[in-house]
């Protein structure tokens, strides 16, 4: 009977496995001088997510590319956020992130845009799952800075109902606040 139980309880975090999609950002081939000459490893990045909101990056290195890619994916598994989405394509509002030198500036766009990101940036977009966005990098666009930088700013973001839990009102007066804004300035613009 316990044997049977236990196969249950691991069923549901091997499924969540499989379902992680990772992308290898980078690998750097990194060298250690010693007294014989030089002896080279290699530095791997990857970035993990599920596709539904949670992503994850990790860093790793090995004597060989695989073994190194493979640390890096462990890594990202543990370091995995959640992030709230809106609709589940878009980000909830723009945001602002920045990590050493990199920053990073992150908008919600319309259904249908797609993502307009470069390099490392695109890479934790399409693994965490987001259809729609704009975003910007400024000053380093060293693709450890940038993913640091983009988590910053996706870890920073709130949904209407983490707001409304913090002000104490109800999710439909956040949400009502938003779409008036939002139709206040399309008057300004038709005038």
């Amino acid at each position: 009977m316990a044997r049977n139980q236990n196969q249950q309880q691991q069923a549901p975090k091997a499924r969540e496995e499989n379902e992680l999609v990772d992308k290898l950002v980078g690998i750097n081939r990194v060298a250690k001088v010693v007294k014989g000459g030089r002896r080279f490893a290699f530095s791997a990045m990857v970035v993990v997510g599920d596709q539904r909101g949670r992503v994850g990056y990790g860093t790793g290195k090995a004597r060989e590319v695989p073994e190194a890619i493979r640390k890096a994916t462990e890594a990202a598994k543990r370091n995995m956020i959640r992030v709230p989405l809106r609709e589940g394509r878009t980000l909830h509002h723009d945001t602002q992130g920045h990590f050493g030198a990199g920053r990073v500036v992150l908008r919600s766009a319309p259904a249908g845009t797609g993502i307009i990101a470069g390099g490392a940036m695109r890479a934790v977009f399409e693994t965490m799952g987001v259809q729609d966005v704009v975003s910007k990098c400024t000053g380093s666009n060293n693709p450890h800075n940038v993913i640091r930088a983009t988590l910053d700013a996706l870890v920073n973001g709130a949904s209407p109902r983490q707001v409304a839990a913090k002000r104490g009102l109800k999710v439909g007066d956040v949400v009502a606040r938003r779409d008036s804004g939002s139709a206040a300035a399309a008057v300004l613009e038709k005038e």
